[in-house]
């Protein structure tokens, strides 16, 4: 649960398994948004998010938290920011790539080694941010198309699915 100490979870993929974490499609209702996710750099937290999204866990969630000229964040099962699942993840913000940029894709949490499902999405960057939260992907910088759709979310949007690929389409 979101905030609470639980099991922390250790994923125990192969170097061959991660590898195909390399993208995120988030299906939104007013578009796409392609996320290049960091196994190398984050490897539990890329692992713990692609199998949340294999999984269908975030299907039908939405974003709960929307606060312009900050970020979007999304989920939680219940759609309060309490939710998550049985277990958190250990931080990883001692990584490579760990700068908060436009469309970086960065871990929730409500205390160090408290994630689990929550991430949210940078609108502009937010420095005071790096260390304190694992960027695990984000949105490329030619990729006009995510941006756009990134800067149309509001609070309630819902996000349909979540997938995982090896190689952008």
């Amino acid at each position: 649960m979101f905030g609470r100490k639980t099991e922390l979870k250790k994923y125990e993929y192969s170097q061959e398994e991660l590898e195909k974490f390399q993208y995120a499609k988030f299906r939104l209702t007013n578009g796409d948004i392609w996320v290049k996710l960091t196994p190398q750099n984050t490897p539990n937290t890329v692992a713990n998010f692609a199998t949340l999204a294999n999984d269908g866990f975030y299907d039908g969630l939405n974003f709960h938290r929307v606060i312009q000229g900050f970020m979007a964040q999304g989920g939680c099962p219940d759609g309060t920011g309490a939710g998550g699942p049985d277990w958190a993840i250990e931080c990883e913000t001692n990584a490579d790539g760990q700068v908060h940029k436009r469309g970086s894709l960065s871990m929730a949490h409500a205390g160090p080694n408290t994630g689990g499902s929550q991430f949210f999405i940078c609108f502009v960057p937010c420095p005071h941010l790096d260390g304190v939260h694992t960027v695990f992907g984000n949105i490329e910088v030619q990729d006009r198309d995510s941006f756009k759709v990134l800067d149309q979310i509001e609070q309630g949007d819902t996000i349909e699915k979540i997938e995982i690929f090896d190689k952008r389409d």
